[in-house]
């Protein structure tokens, strides 16, 4: 029993060494000075975070992103109002009997009175399609920032990174500054 305890000893001394004479290497160097440097650039950035430079800047950049969820907000409010409201539904309709009003004068006499209704009717038409491709528009911007991956959704989740990142440097700020 005694010959292989020492024998354990041996083989334990001998894969000590051999993990001493492989941490000499190169390669080995090369990685733990790399990781060395790594590292010393880590706490130097850790330090410019606690600046309050960089704390006030995360704060703004918090403060921006919950502006830009409440134009979201707001956005989606106003596309849910143009709905409801009947307003393109009434621009439709009205649209409707000004053609039927256009065409109840025929192709007969009172060109002039004609041409001008034409007029009016081609500038609501114009009015109309205006309309339409703003409601088009804000429902594309709002049905985007509703799906994974969108403007919003993007801009939600970088401002809970930069919330987290603001906590962690503020969290690590306080126990310095005391």
């Amino acid at each position: 029993m005694g010959t292989s305890k020492i024998s354990d000893i041996k083989d334990t001394a001998s894969d000590t060494v051999e993990i001493l004479r492989q941490l000499g290497t190169p390669g080995v160097q090369e990685t733990l000075d790399k990781a060395r440097t790594m590292t010393i650039t880590v706490k130097e950035m850790m330090e410019t975070m606690k600046s309050a430079e960089w704390v006030q800047n995360l704060e703004n950049i918090r403060k921006m992103m919950d502006d830009i969820n409440s134009s979201s907000l707001a956005m989606q409010n106003t596309v849910r109002e143009l709905k409801e409201s009947g307003v393109l539904d009434e621009a439709k309709s009205f649209m409707q009997s000004a053609k039927k009003t256009m065409d109840s004068f025929g192709s007969g006499q009172g060109s002039g009175t004609k041409q001008d209704i034409h007029e009016v009717v081609v500038s609501f038409r114009e009015m109309i399609d205006s309309f339409k491709l703003l409601t088009d528009e804000i429902k594309a911007v709002a049905a985007e920032s509703k799906r994974p991956g969108g403007t919003v959704n993007e801009l939600e989740q970088t401002v809970r990174d930069v919330s987290s990142a603001y906590r962690t440097v503020k969290r690590n700020v306080a126990p310095a500054s005391t």
